[in-house]
């Protein structure tokens, strides 16, 4: 019986493990560094924290949830969503807690990952699927004078519940999507907001609403009507993502959607304009909230169009030489969405480093498979984030590849399986072309490794990604 080790406990490895058990594979083991599962929809429990991706669509086709209370559920309602899942599937009882991965090899003798925890102690499996997401390590921006303020200060994925904000004076670093989500709040308690924004994003009215007690009943007793939901869902996000080329057909209609909703909540030209976008729609995330912009306008918000060059004691200086006194500062700077796997010591054949191997960018075939690495999978890996779509969808499509392929090791009672490096080459150079001539190789964004190579986004709708998923193609590999 093939041995699976799976780290991390967020939606890819829950996907993953739920898809191996249903298949009747027994030895599976999830190690969490914390002491609860759910990856960013556990830690991320700021003010208003929810998904941008309707919840019927961002959740697993074979677990849909009759009990949403909204469209679009927010952060305790999606954690409670994935440990009902966990537990109803018996994941749950496979999970270490407060065990982190600091290192795996591979061991060449015996075909197996020798895995190493910061406890010093050592498991070892045959098959290693890392599930640790690419948003799961907060980033704090490199500004000078950072540890010198006096005030609070905390990252918004690390929020700090025992911060009141009413009366306070707010400094919020980044406008991107966990700003969005949380200024609304902020503003309603605080006497001052400066919010600093580096670039402005496209904004989409958010199609938000409770589901009613009719709309429960129907989806409890008539399961097929949350099916028919879904499946509307999927279609509209699907033309969603092929809009994001700006010069297309969607791609203008967003264009055209996004600035009339600008327009209709700010009414001040100026803050227009500081809000308004220079690059092309679907370059960098488009974002969705009928909150945002109203909470910019109040008078007690300022927008400063100026990145945080220093902080100081008492405030934080932009761009301008300007110091702005605050009470607080909050960071919604992202995350090391380059790391993949960055801060684990993984190394495969003849001694390759894997951070070596993707110094210059992580790929991978399929974003899962990586030459010089047998019996190493990865679950949400390179170019495998949507810029439009669940990536529950997607997540999906990898954990039933990733069976056909434990499926095969067994059947033929294989000791590993490798990518060539033929297949992951031509997948990478079709991708990479696809990519660089998409919308974001236009501007820069997350998305984006610093050697320029685009390394989160896959290009363009789901489907194609599951249909290149659907059936596993031996001669892609390395059998032995």
């Amino acid at each position: 019986m093939t041995s699976i080790g799976i780290i991390g406990s967020g939606f890819g490895a829950i996907a993953v493990a739920v898809e191996l058990k249903r298949s009747g594979h027994t030895d599976i083991r999830l190690w969490e560094r914390s002491t609860d599962l759910g990856g960013v929809w556990r830690d991320n429990t700021y003010p208003g924290a929810g998904c941008d991706v309707p919840s019927p669509l961002y959740s697993f086709s074979y677990e849909p949830n009759p009990r949403w209370t909204r469209r679009y559920a927010l952060q305790e309602e999606i954690h409670a969503y994935i440990r009902s899942v966990a537990d109803k599937y018996g994941i749950s009882p496979l999970v270490r807690f407060g065990a982190e991965v600091v290192a795996a090899t591979w061991d060449e003798d015996s075909s197996t990952w020798s895995v190493r925890f910061d406890d010093e102690t050592v498991e070892t499996v045959d098959v290693l699927v890392s599930a640790v997401g690419q948003l799961s390590r907060p980033a704090l921006p490199g500004i000078e004078g950072v540890d010198s303020f006096t005030g609070t200060s905390f990252h918004s994925a690390e929020w700090d519940h025992t911060f009141d904000a009413t009366g306070k004076s707010i400094a919020v670093v980044g406008a991107g999507a966990s700003a969005v989500q949380f200024i609304p709040h902020l503003a309603r308690d605080a006497s001052r907001l400066v919010v600093f924004q580096r670039s402005p994003n496209y904004l989409m009215p958010k199609p938000d609403k409770p589901y009613k007690p009719f709309h429960k009943t129907l989806f409890k007793f008539l399961p097929i009507s949350q099916r028919i939901e879904r499946g509307g869902i999927w279609a509209i996000m699907e033309q969603f993502a092929r809009g994001l080329d700006a010069q297309s057909r969607v791609g203008r209609i967003n264009g055209v959607i996004a600035r009339r909703h600008l327009r209709k909540q700010v009414k001040d030209p100026s803050l227009q304009a500081l809000l308004t976008p220079d690059y092309p729609i679907g370059c960098k995330r488009i974002l969705f909230s009928n909150e945002f912009y109203p909470a910019l306008a109040q008078d007690n918000v300022q927008v400063v169009p100026h990145r945080v060059t220093r902080v100081t004691p008492t405030g934080v200086v932009d761009a301008d030489g300007v110091e702005h006194e605050v009470d607080a500062i909050i960071y919604a700077t992202g995350f090391d969405s380059q790391d993949f796997l960055e801060s684990i010591d993984i190394t495969g054949v003849g001694g390759q480093k894997l951070a070596t191997q993707w110094a210059d960018g992580a790929h991978a075939y399929l974003g899962m498979y990586v030459p010089n690495f047998p019996n190493l999978f990865v679950t949400y890996g390179p170019n495998t984030n949507l810029g439009g779509g669940s990536v529950i969808y997607m997540l999906e499509a990898q954990a039933r590849h990733m069976r056909q392929a434990v499926d095969r090791l067994e059947a033929g009672s294989y000791a590993s399986v490798e990518v060539t490096q033929a297949a992951e080459q031509a997948y990478d150079q079709e991708l990479s072309h696809k990519l660089d001539h998409s919308v974001w190789g236009s501007c820069d964004n997350w998305y984006r490794h610093p050697s320029g190579r685009i390394t989160s986004n896959w290009p363009g709708a789901t489907l194609p990604f599951a249909q290149a998923t659907k059936v596993l193609e031996p001669t892609a590999f390395h059998w032995s």
